[in-house]
């Protein structure tokens, strides 16, 4: 690969529109991205959703493209009304069974495969320990650790065990914030043992347990690094996550468009720090414009030897190895194989099942938080 396609390997983008227009596959023809992340904007049926994945991947022919979505349940769900649409995280917390987060999570798993989507941003794996949260809130599963781990382990089984990619979101954990990264940066001063006993449980259960990657938090932890937000922190990103988590897996970092970073570097900037930091693949959610400034803004560091090769080599492989375990070997899929099992009566069932469930829990007032969907349309990641 030249160094422009090994650049784009590093990258993750949005785009506009429902079909791949003339314009964006003149982009991906020249600057090859190693994904895609699809929104609601993207999205209207099951059979324009096979034809965009089909579409997308042949403009991808030597490496078979990650394609994403945020599918949580809840207010961040991307896919339309014919899939199988599960409540919000909180819901399955309050139900306590990681029998029905696996089987949840295997669920969407089979209706994204079987439209050519091979990853989740999912699972929130956030403690909701702050009520003040505008962000999380009912995404999470709970505030409890434990509860969290437990499940956001099944819902990484559920996922991963039927090849689709899951990403645990959003490290080191963005809980027990009190503002929207999406519009500011937030802040947190919890000390050292709070973060070791609440926020960080469940990402270390899942790296144990394999999680294929994790997403950053764009929250700056002053007892961790009182100058950098999470993604473009060394000492979050290499110094904690790499090496004393010892996690060798993918890590995203959450849209760099976002306030909480844009507001204080360039894009550009941006993408180098992160990757500086430690993160493999950067996250760019609608601007094409910014896509290219960043990754030439990548190809200027590696020249000029603020990136070095063996940094590069070291995400290239990582991806490589992500790509290799779940897209390989890649096939199209086909609107036949799709109608059998989007929203099929099985599918269905488990949805049911869930329901009533839940309707003999009663719901804690501490996971009464829940935000509007249209707050929420970009990665909240992310969304």
């Amino acid at each position: 690969m030249t160094l422009r396609e090994q650049i784009g390997q590093l990258f993750m983008m949005g785009f506009t529109g429902t079909s791949v227009s003339n314009d964006l596959a003149s982009f991906m023809r020249a600057y090859t991205p190693g994904g895609v992340i699809l929104f609601r904007r993207n999205l209207e049926s099951v059979q324009q959703t096979v034809d965009l994945t089909n579409g997308l991947q042949k403009r991808s022919p030597a490496s078979p493209l990650l394609i994403a979505i945020d599918q949580e349940g809840g207010r961040v769900s991307r896919l339309p009304a014919e899939f199988t649409i599960f409540p919000p995280c909180a819901q399955l917390g309050q139900c306590n069974s990681s029998e029905l987060a696996y089987s949840a999570a295997a669920t969407i798993a089979k209706e994204l495969r079987a439209v050519g989507i091979n990853m989740n941003m999912a699972p929130v794996l956030d403690v909701n320990s702050n009520p003040e949260n505008p962000v999380i809130g009912d995404r999470a599963f709970g505030a409890d650790p434990e509860l969290v781990a437990e499940l956001g382990q099944a819902t990484i089984g559920g996922l991963q065990d039927n090849m689709v990619v899951a990403c645990g979101k959003h490290f080191p954990g963005h809980g027990d914030t009190s503002t929207d990264s999406h519009k500011e940066l937030p802040v947190v001063d919890a000390g050292v043992q709070r973060l070791r006993d609440t926020e960080f449980p469940p990402f270390q259960h899942a790296i144990r347990f394999g999680v294929a990657s994790l997403m950053t938090a764009h929250v700056l932890y002053r007892v961790l690094d009182p100058d950098a937000p999470a993604t473009l922190s060394p000492a979050v990103i290499q110094r904690l996550l790499r090496e004393e988590f010892r996690y060798d897996g993918v890590v995203f970092t959450d849209d760099l468009e976002m306030h909480a970073i844009i507001d204080h570097d360039g894009i550009g900037e941006a993408a180098v720090r992160s990757f500086v930091a430690g993160c493999d693949v950067l996250l760019i959610c609608k601007d094409q414009d910014r896509v290219q400034t960043a990754m030439e803004a990548m190809e200027r560091a590696v020249r000029d030897g603020r990136i070095t090769q063996e940094r590069l080599e070291q995400s290239l492989a990582r991806v490589a190895r992500l790509k290799s375990r779940y897209l390989s070997p890649y096939k199209p899929v086909t609107i036949s194989d799709a109608r059998l099992v989007v929203g099929c009566r099985t599918h269905k069932m488990l949805l049911e099942s869930w329901h009533k469930a839940y309707a003999r829990v009663p719901a804690p007032k501490s996971l009464e938080n829940s935000q509007p969907a249209a707050a929420l349309d970009s990665p909240v990641t992310h969304v």
